[in-house]
Protein backbone atom coordinates (compact mmCIF):
# COMPACT_ATOMS: atom_id res chain seq x y z
CA UNK A 1 0.00 0.00 0.00
CA UNK A 2 3.01 2.50 0.98
CA UNK A 3 4.39 1.67 -1.96
CA UNK A 4 1.50 2.86 -4.58
CA UNK A 5 0.79 5.86 -2.46
CA UNK A 6 4.24 7.40 -3.42
CA UNK A 7 6.19 6.53 -0.31
CA UNK A 8 8.34 3.64 -1.15
CA UNK A 9 11.08 4.44 1.68
CA UNK A 10 7.87 3.38 4.28
CA UNK A 11 7.61 0.52 1.89
CA UNK A 12 11.16 -0.58 2.29
CA UNK A 13 11.03 -0.40 6.17
CA UNK A 14 8.01 -2.88 6.30
CA UNK A 15 9.41 -4.90 3.49
CA UNK A 16 13.22 -5.17 5.18
CA UNK A 17 10.76 -6.19 8.63
CA UNK A 18 9.71 -9.06 6.80
CA UNK A 19 13.35 -10.03 5.99
CA UNK A 20 13.90 -9.75 9.56
CA UNK A 21 10.99 -12.01 10.25
CA UNK A 22 13.18 -14.53 8.33
CA UNK A 23 11.00 -14.56 5.12
CA UNK A 24 13.24 -14.49 2.09
CA UNK A 25 11.88 -14.55 -1.87
CA UNK A 26 12.46 -13.55 -5.05
CA UNK A 27 9.04 -11.65 -4.97
CA UNK A 28 9.81 -9.99 -1.28
CA UNK A 29 13.56 -8.78 -3.05
CA UNK A 30 12.14 -7.75 -6.11
CA UNK A 31 10.16 -5.50 -4.44
CA UNK A 32 13.02 -3.93 -2.25
CA UNK A 33 15.20 -3.31 -4.55
CA UNK A 34 11.78 -1.34 -6.80
CA UNK A 35 11.20 0.49 -3.32
CA UNK A 36 15.34 1.15 -3.56
CA UNK A 37 15.20 2.45 -6.85
CA UNK A 38 12.17 4.54 -6.29
CA UNK A 39 13.77 5.76 -3.36
CA UNK A 40 17.17 6.77 -5.38
CA UNK A 41 19.05 4.26 -3.73
CA UNK A 42 20.26 2.82 -7.14
CA UNK A 43 23.72 0.84 -5.70
CA UNK A 44 21.52 -1.12 -2.81
CA UNK A 45 18.20 -1.98 -5.95
CA UNK A 46 20.96 -3.53 -7.97
CA UNK A 47 21.98 -6.09 -5.12
CA UNK A 48 18.64 -6.42 -4.23
CA UNK A 49 17.29 -7.81 -8.00
CA UNK A 50 20.79 -9.89 -7.83
CA UNK A 51 19.89 -11.68 -4.88
CA UNK A 52 16.08 -11.92 -6.60
CA UNK A 53 17.25 -13.42 -9.65
CA UNK A 54 19.27 -16.07 -7.15
CA UNK A 55 16.18 -16.79 -5.87
CA UNK A 56 14.07 -17.09 -8.27
CA UNK A 57 12.12 -20.50 -9.44
CA UNK A 58 10.20 -21.07 -12.48
CA UNK A 59 7.09 -19.11 -11.72
CA UNK A 60 9.14 -16.02 -10.11
CA UNK A 61 11.63 -15.40 -13.10
CA UNK A 62 9.86 -13.51 -15.30
CA UNK A 63 8.41 -10.91 -13.04
CA UNK A 64 11.93 -10.07 -11.86
CA UNK A 65 13.52 -9.89 -15.46
CA UNK A 66 10.51 -7.57 -15.89
CA UNK A 67 10.87 -5.38 -13.08
CA UNK A 68 14.73 -4.90 -13.78
CA UNK A 69 13.82 -4.05 -17.52
CA UNK A 70 11.40 -1.85 -15.91
CA UNK A 71 14.06 0.13 -13.95
CA UNK A 72 16.33 -0.26 -16.84
CA UNK A 73 14.21 1.65 -18.76
CA UNK A 74 13.69 4.01 -15.92
CA UNK A 75 17.47 4.83 -15.99
CA UNK A 76 18.00 5.26 -19.55
CA UNK A 77 19.69 1.86 -20.33
CA UNK A 78 17.46 0.64 -23.40
CA UNK A 79 19.90 -2.37 -23.97
CA UNK A 80 19.30 -3.92 -20.70
CA UNK A 81 15.86 -3.24 -20.61
CA UNK A 82 15.87 -5.37 -24.26
CA UNK A 83 17.93 -8.48 -22.75
CA UNK A 84 15.84 -8.05 -19.52
CA UNK A 85 12.45 -8.27 -21.42
CA UNK A 86 13.55 -11.02 -23.61
CA UNK A 87 14.59 -13.25 -20.11
CA UNK A 88 11.06 -12.29 -18.81
CA UNK A 89 9.84 -14.12 -22.34
CA UNK A 90 12.28 -17.03 -21.89
CA UNK A 91 10.88 -17.70 -18.53
CA UNK A 92 7.38 -17.38 -19.58
CA UNK A 93 6.53 -16.66 -22.87
CA UNK A 94 2.81 -15.59 -21.81
CA UNK A 95 4.27 -12.53 -20.01
CA UNK A 96 2.36 -9.78 -21.87
CA UNK A 97 3.51 -6.85 -19.88
CA UNK A 98 7.23 -7.90 -21.39
CA UNK A 99 6.08 -8.12 -25.09
CA UNK A 100 4.10 -4.56 -24.78
CA UNK A 101 7.89 -3.16 -23.06
CA UNK A 102 9.46 -4.86 -26.04
CA UNK A 103 7.30 -3.59 -28.52
CA UNK A 104 7.54 0.01 -26.78
CA UNK A 105 11.33 -0.31 -27.43
CA UNK A 106 10.87 -1.36 -31.12
CA UNK A 107 8.92 1.55 -31.66
CA UNK A 108 11.36 3.87 -30.22
CA UNK A 109 14.24 1.83 -32.72
CA UNK A 110 11.24 2.97 -35.64
CA UNK A 111 11.16 -1.06 -35.76
CA UNK A 112 7.47 -0.30 -36.44
CA UNK A 113 6.52 -3.80 -37.79
CA UNK A 114 8.60 -5.89 -35.01
CA UNK A 115 6.69 -3.24 -32.35
CA UNK A 116 3.24 -4.27 -34.22
CA UNK A 117 4.05 -8.23 -33.92
CA UNK A 118 4.65 -7.66 -30.12
CA UNK A 119 1.78 -5.83 -29.81
CA UNK A 120 -0.36 -8.08 -30.94
CA UNK A 121 1.24 -10.89 -29.58
CA UNK A 122 0.46 -9.17 -25.86
CA UNK A 123 -2.88 -8.42 -26.55
CA UNK A 124 -3.99 -12.21 -27.75
CA UNK A 125 -2.10 -12.95 -24.12
CA UNK A 126 -4.25 -10.29 -22.48
CA UNK A 127 -7.13 -8.90 -23.87
CA UNK A 128 -7.03 -6.28 -20.70
CA UNK A 129 -3.88 -4.70 -20.89
CA UNK A 130 -5.08 -1.33 -21.78
CA UNK A 131 -1.58 -0.20 -22.10
CA UNK A 132 -0.63 -2.39 -25.64
CA UNK A 133 -4.08 -1.38 -26.56
CA UNK A 134 -3.00 2.16 -26.58
CA UNK A 135 0.68 1.93 -27.88
CA UNK A 136 -1.00 0.09 -30.69
CA UNK A 137 -3.10 2.80 -31.31
CA UNK A 138 -0.33 5.21 -31.26
CA UNK A 139 1.86 3.22 -33.59
CA UNK A 140 -1.36 2.83 -35.98
CA UNK A 141 -2.04 6.80 -35.94
CA UNK A 142 1.75 7.50 -36.26
CA UNK A 143 1.34 5.55 -39.43
CA UNK A 144 -1.64 6.91 -40.97
CA UNK A 145 -4.10 3.93 -39.91
CA UNK A 146 -6.73 5.84 -38.65
CA UNK A 147 -9.49 3.44 -38.25
CA UNK A 148 -7.21 0.76 -36.72
CA UNK A 149 -5.95 3.31 -33.89
CA UNK A 150 -9.48 4.16 -33.68
CA UNK A 151 -10.53 0.73 -32.87
CA UNK A 152 -7.72 0.21 -30.70
CA UNK A 153 -8.01 2.80 -28.09
CA UNK A 154 -11.31 2.78 -27.69
CA UNK A 155 -10.11 -1.16 -26.97
CA UNK A 156 -7.86 0.83 -24.21
CA UNK A 157 -10.71 2.56 -23.01
CA UNK A 158 -12.66 -0.45 -22.42
CA UNK A 159 -9.97 -2.00 -20.36
CA UNK A 160 -9.11 1.27 -18.21
CA UNK A 161 -12.47 3.88 -18.81
CA UNK A 162 -9.98 6.25 -16.80
CA UNK A 163 -7.24 6.02 -19.05
CA UNK A 164 -6.44 10.18 -19.64
CA UNK A 165 -4.11 9.53 -22.93
CA UNK A 166 -6.75 7.08 -24.54
CA UNK A 167 -9.51 9.91 -24.25
CA UNK A 168 -7.04 12.24 -25.27
CA UNK A 169 -5.70 10.63 -28.82
CA UNK A 170 -9.87 9.38 -28.90
CA UNK A 171 -10.91 12.78 -29.21
CA UNK A 172 -7.85 13.91 -31.43
CA UNK A 173 -9.12 10.54 -33.29
CA UNK A 174 -12.47 11.93 -33.55
CA UNK A 175 -11.72 15.62 -34.68
CA UNK A 176 -9.82 13.81 -37.59
CA UNK A 177 -12.54 12.10 -38.43
CA UNK A 178 -15.13 15.11 -38.40
CA UNK A 179 -12.93 17.03 -40.75
CA UNK A 180 -13.03 13.78 -42.76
Amino acid sequence: HNFYSDMPEIALRSFRRLLQMGIANAELYTNIALCCFYSQQYDMSLTCFERAISLATNDTAADVWYNIGHVSVGIGDSNLAYQAFQLALISDNNHAEAYNNLAVLEMRKGRAEQARAYFLAAISINQELYEAHYNLSILSEGQGDLNTSYKEVRKSLEAFPGHVDSKNLLAQLRQYFTLL
